[in-house]
């Protein structure tokens, strides 16, 4: 992108210079008196100017508008990177919060599963014991 505005810069510059140069040539070569000539290359040069002018104001709201323009597509991809990130979060958090929920139900499952089990080799043992007891009272 650089060497293509170096590219044209030279252009531009290598045609205002050809034109100049082109102008002139044809002013002296012109069957005219000095003062006719002195006058015509005044009027050529204020030509030049009010062209250079010209090239210099639309070159100046091009490059504004370039500019304008970047700055609207690098908003644009700021709020789209924004709004890309808090969906991203968005989603990781309901994520996080559905597998503390399945942790949650497994531990608890977990807990009444150990529980019913230390119940039940409770009522093992207990009834272990009024076995040995019963049977020992019996001899």
């Amino acid at each position: 992108m650089a060497s293509d505005k170096g590219v044209a810069k030279g252009l531009i510059i290598g045609f205002l210079a050809g034109s100049v140069v082109g102008g002139l040539v044809a002013l002296l070569f012109a069957p005219k008196s000095g003062k006719e000539l002195r006058q015509d290359i005044k009027n050529k040069a204020s030509d030049l100017k009010e062209d250079l002018d010209e090239y210099y104001s639309q070159t100046k709201e091009k490059v504004q508008e370039l500019i304008n323009e970047g700055k609207k597509k690098s908003e644009t991809l700021v709020q789209e990177a924004k709004e890309k990130a808090q969906s991203i979060l968005s989603e990781a958090e309901k994520v996080l919060q559905e597998a503390k929920t399945k942790a949650s139900e497994k531990v608890d499952k977990i807990k009444s599963d150990v529980s019913k089990e230390a119940s039940r080799v409770k009522s093992a043992i207990d009834a272990g014991v009024e076995a040995y007891k019963s049977e020992k009272e019996s001899t």
